[in-house]
């Protein structure tokens, strides 16, 4: 009976872990989302945060009715940005050895490098 009781309250206890660590993570999500608004004021910010200190799930639950879908299009519009700054630099570390390239391919069909120092500079580039 002793064993039984031990592992059902390390179960219970696990289980009520998995639910505070959902909670927070869902509370944190709300919280940024809340600042992240523009089409809110302070002071109704202000309130949501009261509101969520207060009555934490009841906060929560009415947050996430209220205003599920522009939380979901501002985190697609966040996505977006993050993926679009990502790119750019993606493209402005490899535009550099592209543009070496480049400029060594023109040098040599002009004739003023050789085929063998075109290699060299094409190694080079692509190196780093």
């Amino acid at each position: 009976m002793f064993v039984a009781t031990t592992f059902l309250t390390f179960l219970w206890t696990l289980i009520v872990i998995f639910f505070m660590v959902v909670y927070f993570m869902i509370l944190f999500h709300v919280i940024v989302d809340l600042f992240r608004r523009k089409d809110a004021s302070g002071g109704k910010k202000a309130l949501w945060i009261i509101f969520l200190l207060f009555f934490p799930l009841v906060g929560l639950l009415a947050y996430l009715i209220a205003n599920s879908q522009s939380m979901g299009e501002r985190d697609l519009a966040a996505a977006k940005e993050s993926q679009q700054q990502f790119d750019d630099y993606v493209r402005g570390v490899s535009g550099g050895a592209t543009a070496e390239i480049a400029k060594a391919k023109e040098l040599r069909d002009s004739g003023a490098i050789t085929d063998e120092e075109f290699e060299q500079i094409k190694a080079k580039a692509l190196a780093s």
